[in-house]
């Protein structure tokens, strides 16, 4: 877009027009809005604990005299004032948050009493607002004590009409007692709520030793202490977000296993922070109704006297496995993000355990120095008052003839001034102090408190001669002036008092810690929340056994797992057993072995990457379909699975290597993968619009790749030939392909007593020495790996390669044809043959179906069957028609590209 030129447009000249760059204006709006959000609307005030809405809500609330101790008035009231004098942002923000101050299972400590429907733990919403009442908690006269004395700055409000604190005195630890939650501009804070009596404990050791560490106020702090309950399991998480102010913790809620009229049952008592009751109620409903626990019914038998959730277990269930599959699978359990953020002198900070103390204790040390100060300065005021009545009760004669001869009160006023410039108040202050102490050590004392006053001063002052003239004539009675003496006397030991606070930090300390006993002995309460140590824990893949299985994938997308020993071994070239029932036009399309407890890695056909563990796999028996995998990922549309992995851990020194069917390469470290979700997909490589995965492995770093194509052509080099990328890019080129040719398959070498095994979709297959394969240059054409483009009279052909994975002496082989039949045999009983060989007849096939999938197992001397079924062809009519040699290694390829020329012609070696 072309930039206007604003000297060209027409406006009054007498019109002031100022030329704004539009990107720094939009980045000014935008920090400004960015800014205001987190200091004056999301975040938390370390100091208070409050956002600026619950702060002008309590504030509004404190005016109009809402305590604890008046009656109820309406929320409207409460809201209409809050928006008209300092919150001008809409009612619902206002009401949310009143609402959510006065919930029981939102606050720790709630600081607002409701009377009315505030909503319940159930996820019911609060009433209307004029239905509802409310007054301030006990407890929130706590966070207010003290604010007329100016211990807090004031600030105007939106329209200057009026004064709103900064922060409010907050006299207990609000911001760790009750917490906070709020998202901001690219930030967010989560700080969970603690027990009152072990903050306050906190507290006491840091004002003792200012030097202790986390772990010592853990001592004190055991852990978040959740309205709700709970149970924390272990300790990692807690002892990450004391230290560094970031950290995650597991929240089980409890239950327990009971038995009633001799059935199991699991009853709930306690569920997670933050948790609706009704939403986990409908999970445990879809469990039992999609039949993925043991159970059989729910009641819901929760009253005002407590939360009870029952569900009834079926006969033979495990309890403990369904109770750990609710933690699995319901809302039952759940983890906690800490992120202890919170406003630092306007500026968001994340803040250790120690650090929230510790600002804590420097905001009350500030209050309580500022409140000296100003009882001081009233006290002074109060004193330099009393002294001017008690020259006036020393000469009330001569005040009073003056007064009388003064024809009005100012010229009275200065008359009065004026007859006594002269005299010293100090003697009189000392006599009067002498005076009331009555004893000789008393007097000295009250000597030395009269010199806490100002310095020695003759005369009265304006404020003294006005009070003067202001006396009541009862006053004057001497029982009156023993009154003020005695009033004075007082004002000086509290003069003192005030004066050694200021002077001795000590003091202050000795106040806070007063004032923290005084706050845990009237609010302090039982933990509500156990923690308990994870290392014990029993979980349900503690309960599932360690065993080899074998998952099926069919091309309509079911899939399930089977124990690997259902599975007999037969000898090659037999019909196999039904291993699915399936629809006509299904088939199996991938086959894996794998341990029960390993993750399984599912990448799609458009470069993503999923997760689950194999457990979590439905295990069916042979004739069953399995479960569909779109219950189990989040799959888009058109998306399908191309390859499943196995692996037990997410090692750094262990590599992703996928392969798509255009000829593309790409290596990445397993650890950028460690962090994907259940279920939810992760990016594993950018695919171009007309290209897709065709096979992915997992290697150890130091292997070498060999990958094939459908028409029957190989590549052989080093791992190391492709460099290794991160996780969201493109690769480079593994293999050039003749024609419409395309990769089917890719197998990693990584010993040299290994063989080739390479199946054709008619059945056929062959071992080869990896010696065959020459080493050659990534991005090459490759050698001839099968001859598929040849018949023989009415012999049928093997058809075109179907894939390609490495074999050792000691392995079985899984195969599966598209009907649904597998068929498992030793590797041994196909002799391994030059690649140039065709190969022999490995599963018969009938009704035109194809191979459809094949893996590697280790083998099981357990499950061999002496039922043997025999090809119709001999060994030798099978070597003498299909095993013929090609006429020489001349006849492998065309020659390769230079290395210079892949380089150059690599279009998708590209950046991170």
């Amino acid at each position: 877009m072309e930039r206007l030129d604003i000297s060209l447009c027409k406006r009054d000249p007498n019109e002031k027009l100022i030329p704004v760059d539009i990107q720094k204006e939009m980045e000014k709006s935008f920090i400004d809005y960015s800014m205001s959000v987190i200091v004056a609307r999301a975040l938390p005030d370390v100091r208070d604990g409050l956002k600026p809405v619950h702060r002008r809500i309590m504030y509004t609330m404190h005016e109009i005299g809402l305590t604890h101790d008046k009656r109820y008035r309406k929320c409207a009231d409460t809201v209409g004032q809050t928006l008209g004098s300092y919150h001008p942002h809409g009612d619902s923000s206002v009401y949310d948050a009143l609402v959510r101050l006065a919930q029981p299972f939102s606050l720790r400590y709630p600081l607002i009493d409701g009377q009315g429907n505030f909503g319940s733990v159930n996820g019911e919403p609060a009433a209307a607002y004029r239905y509802t009442e409310a007054r301030m908690h006990r407890i929130s006269d706590e966070l207010l004590r003290d604010i007329d004395k100016e211990t807090v700055d004031f600030q105007p409000n939106y329209d200057d009409r009026k004064q709103e604190p900064t922060v409010l005195p907050a006299k207990f630890p609000n911001l760790l007692v009750n917490g906070s939650v709020g998202i901001a501009v690219c930030m967010a804070t989560n700080i969970p709520p603690h027990n009152m009596s072990e903050v306050c404990d906190a507290l006491q050791l840091l004002l003792a030793n200012p030097d202790a560490e986390v772990s010592e106020l853990m001592q004190c702090i055991e852990a978040p202490d959740f309205p709700t309950g709970g149970i924390i399991m272990g300790r990692a998480g807690i002892n990450a977000a004391y230290r560094t102010g970031r950290g995650k913790i597991t929240l089980r809620g409890r239950a327990e296993i009971e038995e009633s009229n001799g059935e199991n049952q699991i009853v709930i008592t306690e569920i997670p922070y933050m948790i609706k009751k009704g939403d986990l109620v409908e999970q445990i409903e879809d469990l039992i109704r999609e039949k993925k626990i043991e159970a059989r019914a729910r009641y819901d038998q929760s009253d005002l006297d407590g939360m009870r959730i029952i569900v009834k277990l079926k006969k033979d269930a495990n309890p403990d496995i369904v109770l750990n599959q609710l933690y699995s699978f319901t809302s039952l359990q759940e983890t906690v993000g800490i992120i202890m953020l919170a406003l630092v002198d306007g500026q968001p900070r994340i803040l250790t355990l120690k650090q929230i103390l510790q600002y804590y204790i420097d905001f009350q040390d500030e209050i309580i120095t500022r409140k000296t100060k100003f009882e001081l300065k009233k006290a002074r005021a109060r004193a330099h008052i009393l002294e001017g009545l008690m020259l006036t009760a020393d000469n009330i004669d001569e005040v009073i003839r003056i007064l009388r001869a003064s024809p009005n009160i100012p010229v009275g006023k200065a008359n009065l001034r004026e007859r006594f410039s002269d005299t010293e108040i100090s003697p009189l202050l000392e006599r009067a102090m002498t005076e009331y102490a009555g004893t000789v050590a008393d007097t000295d004392k009250a000597v030395d408190l009269a010199g806490l006053m100002y310095p020695s001063y003759k005369g009265l002052s304006e404020e003294q001669a006005d009070a003067i003239v202001q006396m009541r004539f009862g006053q004057l009675t001497g029982l009156e002036r023993d009154k003020i003496a005695g009033e004075l006397a007082d004002l000086m030991y509290k003069i003192r008092e005030l004066v050694e606070i200021l002077e001795d930090k000590q003091k202050i300390t000795d106040i806070i810690s007063k004032e923290l006993d005084d706050v845990k002995r009237r609010f302090g309460d039982a933990r509500r929340t156990s923690v308990e140590d994870a290392a014990g824990d029993v979980i349900y893949e503690d309960l599932v056994p360690v065993e080899e299985c074998v998952v099926t994938y069919t091309n309509i997308g079911y899939i399930k797992r089977q124990p690997a020993e259902e599975y007999n071994i037969q000898r090659r070239g037999g019909r196999g057993v039904s291993g699915m029932k399936q629809r006509e036009e299904d088939f199996v399309k991938d086959l894996q072995v794998a341990g029960s407890h390993d993750s399984l890695l599912f990448v799609s056909n458009k470069g993503n990457m999923f997760r689950l563990k194999c457990y979590e796999i439905p295990e069916g028996g042979r004739q069953s379909r399995g479960a569909y995998i779109n219950s189990l990922l989040q799959l888009a549309d058109g998306e399908r699975i191309q390859a499943i992995l196995s692996t037990s851990k997410f090692e750094p020194t262990k590599f992703f290597v996928c392969v798509t069917k255009k000829g593309i390469i790409k290596r990445t470290s397993l650890g950028e993968f460690r962090k994907i979700r259940k279920g939810a997909p992760l990016r594993a490589i950018v695919l171009s619009e007309d290209d897709e995965i065709a096979s992915a492995h997992l290697t150890e770093g130091d292997s070498s790749v060999l990958i094939a194509t459908r028409g029957g052509y190989a590549v052989h080099y080093d791992e190391s030939c492709v460099r290794q990328t991160g996780r969201v890019t493109r690769g480079m080129r593994a293999i050039r392909l003749r024609g419409d040719d395309e990769v089917v398959g890719v197998a990693k070498i990584f010993r040299d007593d290994c063989t080739l095994l390479t199946i054709t979709e008619n059945g056929f297959g062959r071992r080869s020495p990896i010696s065959a394969y020459p080493k050659k240059r990534r991005g090459g054409l490759g050698v001839i790996n099968y001859k598929v483009d040849e018949e023989k009279g009415d012999r049928s052909p093997a058809g075109s390669v179907l894939g390609i994975e490495t074999l050792f002496a000691d392995d079985d082989v899984l195969m599966a044809n598209d009907r649904g039949v597998i068929i498992r045999f030793r590797a041994n009983d196909l002799r391994a043959q030059h690649r140039t060989g065709r190969g022999v007849r490995v599963m018969r096939l009938e009704d035109g179906s194809k191979v459809a999938a094949f893996s590697r197992t280790e083998h099981d001397d357990e499950q061999v069957t002496e039922v043997l079924e025999q090809t119709d062809e001999t060994e030798e009519e099978l070597e003498e028609i299909l095993d013929e040699e090609l006429e020489s290694e001349t006849e492998e390829v065309e020659e390769v590209e230079t290395e210079e020329e892949i380089e150059a012609e690599d279009e998708i070696d590209e950046e991170e």
